[in-house]
Protein backbone atom coordinates (compact mmCIF):
# COMPACT_ATOMS: atom_id res chain seq x y z
CA UNK A 1 0.00 0.00 0.00
CA UNK A 2 1.50 3.20 -1.16
CA UNK A 3 2.63 5.70 1.56
CA UNK A 4 0.04 8.64 0.80
CA UNK A 5 -2.81 6.13 0.88
CA UNK A 6 -1.62 5.06 4.41
CA UNK A 7 -1.62 8.51 5.51
CA UNK A 8 -5.28 9.59 3.87
CA UNK A 9 -6.08 6.02 5.80
CA UNK A 10 -4.77 6.73 9.11
CA UNK A 11 -6.12 10.84 8.82
CA UNK A 12 -9.71 9.33 8.13
CA UNK A 13 -9.29 7.00 11.11
CA UNK A 14 -8.40 9.64 13.51
CA UNK A 15 -10.75 12.46 12.41
CA UNK A 16 -13.71 9.25 12.78
CA UNK A 17 -12.18 8.79 16.41
CA UNK A 18 -12.51 12.55 16.96
CA UNK A 19 -15.77 12.65 16.34
CA UNK A 20 -16.95 10.24 17.84
CA UNK A 21 -15.62 11.09 20.99
CA UNK A 22 -16.08 14.89 20.87
CA UNK A 23 -19.83 14.10 19.33
CA UNK A 24 -21.30 13.79 22.42
CA UNK A 25 -20.23 17.00 23.80
CA UNK A 26 -22.26 19.07 20.65
CA UNK A 27 -21.38 19.20 17.38
CA UNK A 28 -21.51 22.82 17.28
CA UNK A 29 -20.88 23.79 20.67
CA UNK A 30 -17.72 25.53 20.98
CA UNK A 31 -15.48 23.77 23.46
CA UNK A 32 -14.56 26.75 25.25
CA UNK A 33 -15.91 30.54 25.80
CA UNK A 34 -16.07 32.29 22.27
CA UNK A 35 -14.50 35.28 21.60
CA UNK A 36 -17.08 37.48 19.88
CA UNK A 37 -15.02 39.55 17.51
CA UNK A 38 -16.68 41.60 15.12
CA UNK A 39 -17.21 40.35 11.56
CA UNK A 40 -14.08 41.14 9.54
CA UNK A 41 -14.52 43.78 6.67
CA UNK A 42 -13.43 42.22 3.31
CA UNK A 43 -10.01 44.05 2.41
CA UNK A 44 -11.19 46.05 -1.04
CA UNK A 45 -8.49 45.61 -4.22
CA UNK A 46 -8.47 48.51 -6.05
CA UNK A 47 -9.12 47.77 -10.20
CA UNK A 48 -7.31 48.83 -12.50
CA UNK A 49 -9.68 50.42 -15.62
CA UNK A 50 -8.90 48.21 -18.86
CA UNK A 51 -11.15 50.32 -20.72
CA UNK A 52 -13.07 53.70 -21.68
CA UNK A 53 -16.07 53.65 -18.96
CA UNK A 54 -17.82 56.58 -20.72
CA UNK A 55 -18.82 55.11 -24.68
CA UNK A 56 -19.58 59.23 -25.50
CA UNK A 57 -15.56 59.92 -25.09
CA UNK A 58 -14.22 56.68 -26.80
CA UNK A 59 -12.69 56.79 -30.33
CA UNK A 60 -15.51 56.84 -32.85
CA UNK A 61 -13.53 54.87 -35.30
CA UNK A 62 -15.62 51.63 -34.19
CA UNK A 63 -18.96 52.01 -32.12
CA UNK A 64 -18.93 49.93 -28.57
CA UNK A 65 -22.29 49.17 -29.41
CA UNK A 66 -21.56 47.32 -32.60
CA UNK A 67 -24.59 44.66 -32.87
CA UNK A 68 -22.86 42.75 -35.98
CA UNK A 69 -20.30 41.31 -33.42
CA UNK A 70 -21.50 37.67 -32.48
CA UNK A 71 -22.01 37.18 -28.99
CA UNK A 72 -19.79 34.30 -27.24
CA UNK A 73 -21.53 31.26 -25.41
CA UNK A 74 -18.19 30.82 -23.35
CA UNK A 75 -18.91 28.76 -20.51
CA UNK A 76 -18.42 30.92 -16.94
CA UNK A 77 -15.51 29.68 -15.27
CA UNK A 78 -16.70 27.63 -12.06
CA UNK A 79 -15.45 29.10 -8.93
CA UNK A 80 -13.62 26.86 -6.65
CA UNK A 81 -15.25 25.65 -3.21
CA UNK A 82 -14.07 24.84 0.05
CA UNK A 83 -13.13 21.72 0.99
CA UNK A 84 -13.69 20.05 4.07
CA UNK A 85 -17.19 21.83 4.65
CA UNK A 86 -15.00 24.60 5.75
CA UNK A 87 -15.40 28.34 5.31
CA UNK A 88 -13.21 30.11 2.08
CA UNK A 89 -10.65 31.19 4.76
CA UNK A 90 -10.56 30.63 8.84
CA UNK A 91 -7.93 33.11 10.90
CA UNK A 92 -7.00 30.74 14.41
CA UNK A 93 -5.23 32.45 17.16
CA UNK A 94 -2.55 30.51 18.93
CA UNK A 95 -0.96 31.35 21.91
CA UNK A 96 1.87 29.35 23.88
CA UNK A 97 1.36 30.16 27.68
CA UNK A 98 4.36 30.47 29.85
CA UNK A 99 2.71 28.87 33.05
CA UNK A 100 1.60 25.52 33.93
CA UNK A 101 -1.93 26.33 35.42
CA UNK A 102 -4.32 23.49 34.34
CA UNK A 103 -7.06 26.99 34.50
CA UNK A 104 -5.20 29.43 32.65
CA UNK A 105 -5.78 32.05 35.25
CA UNK A 106 -2.61 33.61 34.33
CA UNK A 107 0.48 33.51 32.44
CA UNK A 108 2.27 35.68 29.58
CA UNK A 109 1.51 34.78 25.79
CA UNK A 110 4.93 33.30 25.39
CA UNK A 111 4.37 32.32 21.74
CA UNK A 112 1.97 34.40 19.53
CA UNK A 113 0.88 32.98 15.71
CA UNK A 114 -2.04 33.69 13.47
CA UNK A 115 -2.66 30.82 11.02
CA UNK A 116 -4.58 31.74 8.12
CA UNK A 117 -6.38 28.45 6.78
CA UNK A 118 -7.41 28.07 3.05
CA UNK A 119 -9.81 25.74 2.28
CA UNK A 120 -10.15 26.81 -1.01
CA UNK A 121 -6.46 26.52 -2.19
CA UNK A 122 -6.03 24.14 0.41
CA UNK A 123 -2.73 26.42 2.33
CA UNK A 124 -2.32 27.26 5.73
CA UNK A 125 0.20 29.52 6.34
CA UNK A 126 0.85 30.78 9.64
CA UNK A 127 2.29 33.88 10.90
CA UNK A 128 4.94 34.29 13.94
CA UNK A 129 3.54 37.77 15.46
CA UNK A 130 6.93 39.05 18.09
CA UNK A 131 5.53 38.89 21.71
CA UNK A 132 7.46 42.61 22.31
CA UNK A 133 5.31 44.90 20.47
CA UNK A 134 4.25 47.79 22.04
CA UNK A 135 1.05 48.13 22.09
CA UNK A 136 -2.47 49.68 23.51
CA UNK A 137 -4.59 47.70 25.52
CA UNK A 138 -8.60 48.34 24.57
CA UNK A 139 -11.57 47.11 26.79
CA UNK A 140 -10.02 47.51 29.73
CA UNK A 141 -12.34 48.14 32.56
CA UNK A 142 -13.14 51.18 34.15
CA UNK A 143 -11.55 50.68 37.25
CA UNK A 144 -8.48 50.05 35.92
CA UNK A 145 -8.89 51.85 32.16
CA UNK A 146 -6.08 54.87 33.47
CA UNK A 147 -3.26 52.79 34.50
CA UNK A 148 -3.07 49.25 32.22
CA UNK A 149 -3.04 51.43 29.00
CA UNK A 150 -0.40 50.29 27.13
CA UNK A 151 2.44 47.43 27.05
CA UNK A 152 3.92 44.24 25.56
CA UNK A 153 1.45 42.23 23.11
CA UNK A 154 1.76 39.52 25.41
CA UNK A 155 0.49 40.94 28.74
CA UNK A 156 -2.83 41.43 26.90
CA UNK A 157 -3.11 37.51 27.62
CA UNK A 158 -2.07 37.76 31.16
CA UNK A 159 -4.50 40.75 31.83
CA UNK A 160 -7.06 39.26 30.06
CA UNK A 161 -7.50 36.24 32.24
CA UNK A 162 -9.66 35.95 34.91
CA UNK A 163 -6.77 35.91 37.21
CA UNK A 164 -5.74 39.71 37.20
CA UNK A 165 -9.59 40.87 36.69
CA UNK A 166 -8.46 43.72 34.28
CA UNK A 167 -10.98 42.53 31.24
CA UNK A 168 -14.44 41.20 31.70
CA UNK A 169 -15.28 40.98 27.91
CA UNK A 170 -15.44 37.48 25.63
CA UNK A 171 -12.76 35.18 25.79
CA UNK A 172 -10.76 36.25 28.58
CA UNK A 173 -6.91 35.96 28.10
CA UNK A 174 -7.46 35.13 24.21
CA UNK A 175 -10.38 37.16 24.12
CA UNK A 176 -8.09 40.61 24.92
CA UNK A 177 -5.10 39.56 23.22
CA UNK A 178 -7.64 38.55 20.06
CA UNK A 179 -9.15 41.96 20.51
CA UNK A 180 -5.56 43.87 20.98
CA UNK A 181 -4.42 42.35 17.72
CA UNK A 182 -7.51 43.76 15.81
CA UNK A 183 -7.53 47.28 17.73
CA UNK A 184 -3.85 48.01 16.66
CA UNK A 185 -3.09 46.25 13.60
CA UNK A 186 -6.70 45.66 11.99
CA UNK A 187 -5.98 41.88 12.23
CA UNK A 188 -9.39 39.88 13.10
CA UNK A 189 -9.27 36.18 14.13
CA UNK A 190 -12.08 34.05 14.16
CA UNK A 191 -10.94 31.47 16.74
CA UNK A 192 -8.49 30.75 19.29
CA UNK A 193 -6.29 28.11 21.09
CA UNK A 194 -3.84 28.44 24.20
CA UNK A 195 -1.93 25.56 25.10
CA UNK A 196 0.49 25.89 28.61
CA UNK A 197 3.52 24.21 29.42
CA UNK A 198 1.76 21.08 30.81
CA UNK A 199 -0.59 20.88 27.97
CA UNK A 200 2.33 20.67 25.31
CA UNK A 201 4.36 18.07 26.81
CA UNK A 202 1.09 15.73 27.20
CA UNK A 203 0.26 16.56 24.21
CA UNK A 204 4.08 15.59 22.41
CA UNK A 205 4.14 12.31 25.02
CA UNK A 206 0.26 11.69 23.66
CA UNK A 207 2.25 11.05 20.03
CA UNK A 208 4.89 8.97 21.36
CA UNK A 209 7.68 11.73 20.87
CA UNK A 210 8.81 13.61 17.75
CA UNK A 211 11.23 13.35 15.78
CA UNK A 212 13.92 15.88 14.61
CA UNK A 213 17.19 16.33 12.79
CA UNK A 214 19.07 19.60 14.00
CA UNK A 215 21.30 21.52 11.91
CA UNK A 216 23.66 22.78 15.17
CA UNK A 217 24.24 22.27 18.58
CA UNK A 218 21.84 24.30 20.52
CA UNK A 219 23.14 25.15 24.17
CA UNK A 220 20.37 25.67 26.27
CA UNK A 221 22.69 25.50 29.85
CA UNK A 222 22.80 28.33 32.24
CA UNK A 223 24.35 31.25 32.00
CA UNK A 224 23.91 32.93 35.66
CA UNK A 225 21.87 31.70 39.10
CA UNK A 226 18.62 32.74 37.94
CA UNK A 227 18.75 31.26 33.83
CA UNK A 228 16.45 27.80 33.45
CA UNK A 229 18.88 24.67 32.64
CA UNK A 230 17.15 24.05 28.56
CA UNK A 231 19.62 21.55 28.31
CA UNK A 232 22.39 20.94 25.54
CA UNK A 233 21.26 19.83 22.66
CA UNK A 234 23.63 18.46 19.77
CA UNK A 235 23.46 18.54 16.17
CA UNK A 236 21.75 15.57 14.35
CA UNK A 237 18.89 12.94 14.83
CA UNK A 238 17.03 13.58 17.94
CA UNK A 239 13.79 11.81 19.51
CA UNK A 240 12.32 13.85 21.76
CA UNK A 241 9.79 13.22 24.69
CA UNK A 242 7.61 16.13 25.38
CA UNK A 243 9.64 17.55 27.91
CA UNK A 244 12.62 17.52 26.00
CA UNK A 245 10.54 18.98 23.24
CA UNK A 246 9.48 22.35 25.32
CA UNK A 247 13.11 22.90 26.32
CA UNK A 248 14.49 22.93 22.81
CA UNK A 249 10.93 25.28 21.62
CA UNK A 250 12.55 27.65 24.73
CA UNK A 251 16.75 28.32 23.81
CA UNK A 252 16.91 31.97 23.96
CA UNK A 253 19.56 33.25 26.08
CA UNK A 254 22.56 32.66 23.70
CA UNK A 255 20.77 33.22 20.75
CA UNK A 256 18.07 35.57 18.56
CA UNK A 257 14.20 35.56 19.23
CA UNK A 258 13.75 34.93 16.03
CA UNK A 259 16.03 31.71 16.19
CA UNK A 260 13.61 30.27 19.04
CA UNK A 261 11.08 31.11 16.63
CA UNK A 262 12.47 28.85 14.22
CA UNK A 263 13.36 25.94 17.06
CA UNK A 264 9.22 26.24 17.83
CA UNK A 265 8.36 25.52 14.22
CA UNK A 266 10.68 22.85 13.65
CA UNK A 267 9.07 21.36 16.28
CA UNK A 268 5.50 22.26 15.03
CA UNK A 269 6.61 20.73 11.91
CA UNK A 270 7.44 17.40 14.06
CA UNK A 271 4.03 17.04 15.06
CA UNK A 272 2.33 17.56 12.39
CA UNK A 273 4.61 15.13 11.03
CA UNK A 274 3.51 12.93 13.73
CA UNK A 275 0.02 13.56 13.61
CA UNK A 276 -0.51 12.39 9.74
CA UNK A 277 1.92 9.05 10.49
CA UNK A 278 0.82 5.66 10.79
CA UNK A 279 1.89 5.20 14.17
CA UNK A 280 -0.13 7.68 15.19
CA UNK A 281 -3.15 5.20 15.37
CA UNK A 282 -2.33 3.69 18.43
CA UNK A 283 -1.94 7.07 20.25
CA UNK A 284 -5.24 8.34 19.27
CA UNK A 285 -6.84 7.82 22.25
CA UNK A 286 -4.25 9.32 24.93
CA UNK A 287 -3.94 12.19 22.10
CA UNK A 288 -7.43 13.33 22.33
CA UNK A 289 -7.64 12.86 26.19
CA UNK A 290 -4.53 15.31 26.25
CA UNK A 291 -6.19 17.52 24.11
CA UNK A 292 -9.70 17.81 25.88
CA UNK A 293 -9.69 19.70 29.11
CA UNK A 294 -6.25 20.70 28.77
CA UNK A 295 -6.51 23.56 26.33
CA UNK A 296 -8.32 26.48 25.92
CA UNK A 297 -10.26 26.97 22.52
CA UNK A 298 -13.35 28.16 21.16
CA UNK A 299 -13.10 25.40 18.05
CA UNK A 300 -16.21 23.72 17.87
CA UNK A 301 -16.23 19.79 17.01
CA UNK A 302 -17.16 20.56 13.41
CA UNK A 303 -14.69 22.76 12.89
CA UNK A 304 -11.96 20.92 14.81
CA UNK A 305 -13.00 17.98 12.30
CA UNK A 306 -12.58 20.59 9.20
CA UNK A 307 -9.24 21.19 10.01
CA UNK A 308 -8.12 17.32 10.67
CA UNK A 309 -9.78 16.84 7.10
CA UNK A 310 -7.81 19.36 5.50
CA UNK A 311 -4.38 18.33 7.04
CA UNK A 312 -3.45 15.39 4.48
CA UNK A 313 -4.19 17.45 1.64
CA UNK A 314 -1.38 19.82 2.45
CA UNK A 315 1.68 19.52 0.45
CA UNK A 316 4.95 20.25 1.56
CA UNK A 317 4.45 23.74 0.00
CA UNK A 318 0.81 24.18 1.06
CA UNK A 319 2.18 24.91 5.07
CA UNK A 320 4.40 28.20 5.17
CA UNK A 321 5.62 29.83 8.21
CA UNK A 322 6.17 33.66 7.89
CA UNK A 323 8.03 36.37 10.40
CA UNK A 324 8.52 39.78 9.86
CA UNK A 325 10.84 41.03 7.74
CA UNK A 326 14.62 41.65 9.29
CA UNK A 327 14.57 44.96 8.70
CA UNK A 328 11.63 45.62 11.10
CA UNK A 329 13.21 44.18 14.11
CA UNK A 330 14.92 47.60 15.59
CA UNK A 331 15.05 47.49 19.16
CA UNK A 332 13.78 50.08 21.79
CA UNK A 333 12.48 50.57 25.33
CA UNK A 334 9.12 51.79 26.57
CA UNK A 335 7.92 53.04 30.09
CA UNK A 336 4.94 50.54 30.99
CA UNK A 337 2.90 52.49 33.46
CA UNK A 338 1.43 49.47 34.77
CA UNK A 339 4.57 47.68 36.30
CA UNK A 340 6.47 51.44 36.37
CA UNK A 341 9.56 50.66 35.07
CA UNK A 342 10.86 50.86 31.35
CA UNK A 343 10.94 47.42 29.38
CA UNK A 344 12.48 46.04 25.81
CA UNK A 345 10.59 46.42 23.17
CA UNK A 346 10.57 46.02 19.34
CA UNK A 347 10.53 49.67 18.19
CA UNK A 348 8.41 48.59 14.70
CA UNK A 349 5.95 51.93 13.74
CA UNK A 350 2.20 50.75 13.46
CA UNK A 351 1.44 51.64 10.20
CA UNK A 352 4.35 48.98 8.75
CA UNK A 353 3.13 46.11 10.91
CA UNK A 354 -0.89 47.30 9.68
CA UNK A 355 0.34 47.11 5.85
CA UNK A 356 1.96 43.88 6.64
CA UNK A 357 -0.80 42.27 7.93
CA UNK A 358 -3.58 42.90 4.79
CA UNK A 359 -0.92 41.08 2.78
CA UNK A 360 -0.83 38.35 5.34
CA UNK A 361 -4.63 38.48 5.19
CA UNK A 362 -3.96 38.73 1.35
CA UNK A 363 -2.02 36.00 1.21
CA UNK A 364 0.62 38.29 -0.48
CA UNK A 365 3.55 38.00 2.13
CA UNK A 366 5.79 37.34 -0.73
CA UNK A 367 5.79 40.93 -2.09
CA UNK A 368 6.18 42.71 1.83
CA UNK A 369 9.36 40.95 2.04
CA UNK A 370 8.63 39.04 5.21
CA UNK A 371 10.69 35.64 5.82
CA UNK A 372 9.59 32.47 5.68
CA UNK A 373 10.39 28.91 5.71
CA UNK A 374 8.35 25.72 5.37
CA UNK A 375 8.43 21.99 6.76
CA UNK A 376 11.95 20.23 5.87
Amino acid sequence: MKKNTIIILSSMVLLTVIVGILVVQGWHKPLGTTIDMPTRTPVQKTETPTAVSNPQIASTDESPFDDTVEPTNSPQPIEPQPVCGGPPVMYLLGIGADNDYADYLYGLADVIRVARVDFVNTKVTVLTIPRDLWVEFPDIIDKYADKVTHGKLNQAYLYGGPGMGYYDGPGGGPGLLARTLAHNYGLYVDHYGAVNMTAFVKIVDALGGIDLYLEQDWDGTPIDDITEDMGYFTAGQHHMSGEEALRFSRIRKRYSTMARENNQTLVLCAIKDKVLSPSVIGSIPQLINSLIGEIQTDLTPAQISQLTCLLPKLGKDDLQFVSFPDEFMVSGREFDPNLGNTTFVWNIPKEDIQAFMRDFENDAIESSGGSGMSCP
